[in-house]
């Protein structure tokens, strides 16, 4: 790697500093576990020095690992405890789920791309990360036979909320997904309530598309 361990460290600190306590990122549990994971792990070693700028990078299969704020912002949303079973959708480089596993008991992540799941795994595993498990398969639909989960997040953009995972909601859970266009959503905060659910609008963001039976065709 171009730089050594003891940089990293810093320029996680710096990040940590300058992109999310200067915004609105005040859960403690978040904030320990973006200053802890080193996601220089996660964006292979071309793109290892700007691993902790505030932005985007891609990882390959047309996907890219989500700026430092957004996921940040995605995890505190959810207003975890430290004992939940959260279900991700979208695992592409395994950033969100290391982060959650860090927060949360249990992490199931759902990606459709064999070869990004495959290599998040061994990063997680690199990690020590044993209360993670990556699973490959149609996202949207979820994984109703793990199901009900206290949280839900999914990390690519769809055309609107896929029942399937409101479905898997358990009972006063939370989800967090970017709805709207190919181009432009806006992340959207959910909330179970028996068989109510209600939303809000958080920010304006882009992702890439979410596929799938309940999401974007191929």
């Amino acid at each position: 790697m171009a730089m050594d361990e003891n940089r990293f460290t810093q320029l996680r600190e710096r990040m940590v500093s300058a992109q999310l306590l200067s915004r609105d990122i005040r859960d403690p549990a978040v904030i320990e576990a973006m200053r802890t994971i080193p996601r220089h792990m996660f964006v292979g070693a071309d793109n290892a020095d700007m691993a902790y700028t505030d932005g985007p990078l891609p990882i390959g299969q047309g996907q890219t690992i989500s700026q430092p704020y957004i996921v940040a912002l995605m995890t505190q949303l959810l207003e975890l405890k430290g004992n939940e079973k959260v279900l991700e959708i979208g695992t592409g480089s395994g950033y969100q789920a290391a982060i959650l596993a860090h927060v949360v008991k249990e992490v199931h992540s759902i990606e459709r791309h064999e070869h990004l799941a495959r290599q998040a795994s061994t990063t997680l595993n690199a990690l020590g990360l044993e209360n993670v498990e990556v699973h490959v398969g149609d996202g949207t639909l979820g994984l109703p036979e793990l199901a009900p989960f206290d949280a839900v997040i999914v990390t690519a953009a769809a055309p609107k909320v896929p029942q399937s995972l409101l479905d898997q909601l358990d009972d006063g859970g939370r989800l967090v997904i970017p709805v709207g266009g190919r181009w432009g959503q806006y992340l959207e905060c959910w909330q179970r309530d028996g068989d109510k659910f209600s939303s809000e609008g958080v920010v304006p963001v882009a992702f890439v598309p979410l596929v799938g039976e309940e999401g974007w065709g191929e």
